[in-house]
């Protein structure tokens, strides 16, 4: 009985030899890249979202800061506009304020706008006070 060796030519190799081409390897580096210049991206626009915030909320409280100096004031504010730089966390706001009647002069709205620094939207904050 003759005995038999398996050989590794013919057909049966050429399915246990099977693997990526270069193409296909190509096109998978340039998927994985582009998945991995997505995420890079998306982690700098979360950096620079995350400093707006930061600098909009010192802007919102310096603007409630001045609010409250408002609502406390025995003297009630003047009507028009006026402006001024307020030193807060560490560094200068600067600030408008505008006063309006209301009511017959009983009620003066008052409306704050800080202004967060260049390229943010400034806080701006509205309130009525008496105005006697």
């Amino acid at each position: 009985m003759p005995f038999w060796i398996p050989t590794f030519a013919g057909p049966r190799s050429r399915a246990c030899e099977r693997g990526f081409t270069l193409l296909e390897m190509l096109v998978a580096l340039a998927i994985f890249s582009l998945a991995g210049l997505a995420i890079v991206r998306l982690q700098a626009v979360s950096a620079r979202s995350a400093f707006d915030l930061r600098e909009r909320t010192m802007a919102q409280i310096v603007a409630r800061n001045l609010m409250v100096e408002r609502l406390t004031d025995p003297q009630p504010p003047a009507f028009g506009s006026e402006t001024g730089k307020v030193e807060n966390f560490g560094r200068s706001w600067a600030w408008t304020q505008g006063t309006a009647p209301l009511q017959d002069n009983r009620l003066a709205a008052i409306t704050i706008r800080v202004e967060g620094g260049p390229e943010q939207s400034p806080a701006i904050i509205s309130f009525v006070r008496p105005a006697r």
